[in-house]
């Protein structure tokens, strides 16, 4: 079977730092399509990483667009996008991705999934009040302190606030890649998500960012999905992040490694092919449900 099309498009983002854009790309069902799917990356997460699961949504009958946050890849892209904060993908980056598709696609309904700060984005309600219906995918209350393991918590301590902040410092950039930790991001993103990081409740303990109300407000229905061995957002984190939704209707489902007939699903193996491809079928058949449900 082909490999289906991915139609690349660079997206406008109407930024606090002047004008700028993503990268992004669509792809269209080979028939009718039925809905439209925008799938929102998580932080040091490359765009390439959701085609997969793109293409699976695609044979479903929804058309998909994915991209990347700014900043996000190599040195030099985190370098040139150095300024941008966490909080401006979700307010700046992910809302110019669902008005793209909004406005390419206004005959249909749309839906989003958003991994892990996607998610975040999504529950408040940046390019998530219109929609039919949002697949948030290990999406959770990230303060270090909840981290299980007690190596992964020293992992994550030191090489995103103690090595990593000091590489930051250096470079100019998160060397991500270098540190194991995904791809390279911006510096003023690091030094935001470590503050974060070690606040109780997260950016929920940040009064400039107001998002418990932001969550609060939210009436989209929501399937929240995890896994049981995902060390950052097990399942405790997550609902105590959804527990926050007080409008949204909120579906909540926990894969193991043995019901997918995997050794390990962690924190991106759900989106992964080889790991989490079992766990689609019932992903997008929420998303379908959502998606022809009344608007």
């Amino acid at each position: 079977m082909d490999t289906p099309l991915h139609e690349q498009l660079r997206i406008p983002v109407p930024s606090r730092y002047g004008p700028s854009e993503i990268d992004g790309h669509v792809l269209h069902p080979a028939g009718t399509p039925l809905a439209v799917l925008t799938i929102h990356p998580a932080t040091a997460t490359p765009e390439r990483f959701y085609f997969s699961f793109a293409e699976a949504a695609a044979a479903r009958g929804f058309i998909v667009l994915t991209y990347g946050l700014r900043g996000v890849g190599d040195r030099a892209e985190a370098r040139a996008h150095r300024r941008v904060r966490m909080r401006d993908w979700m307010a700046e980056d992910m809302p110019a991705a669902a008005q793209w598709a909004a406005t390419a696609f206004p005959d249909l309904p749309h839906v989003a999934m958003g991994h892990s700060i996607g998610g975040h984005a999504l529950v408040q309600g940046y390019g998530g009040e219109t929609l039919a219906g949002i697949v948030t995918v290990a999406s959770h209350r990230a303060s270090t302190r909840d981290i299980v393991s007690r190596s992964e918590r020293l992992r994550v301590g030191l090489g995103l606030g103690g090595l990593g902040t000091l590489a930051t410092r250096v470079l100019g950039y998160m060397p991500g890649r270098a540190l194991g930790l995904g791809e390279d991001i911006p510096q003023a993103a690091l030094f935001e998500w470590t503050r974060w990081l070690r606040l109780p409740e997260y950016f929920f303990d940040d009064p400039t960012l107001g998002a418990g109300a932001r969550v609060a407000r939210l009436a989209t229905p929501v399937f929240a999905v995890g896994a049981s061995d995902d060390p950052w957002a097990d399942p405790v984190q997550i609902d105590e992040l959804v527990d926050r939704l007080r409008l949204a209707p909120v579906t909540r489902r926990t894969f193991t490694p043995t019901e997918l007939g995997v050794e390990r699903i962690g924190h991106h193996g759900l989106l992964r092919r080889s790991l989490g491809q079992a766990a689609w079928p019932e992903i997008l058949d929420w998303l379908e449900t959502a998606a022809s449900g009344p608007h």
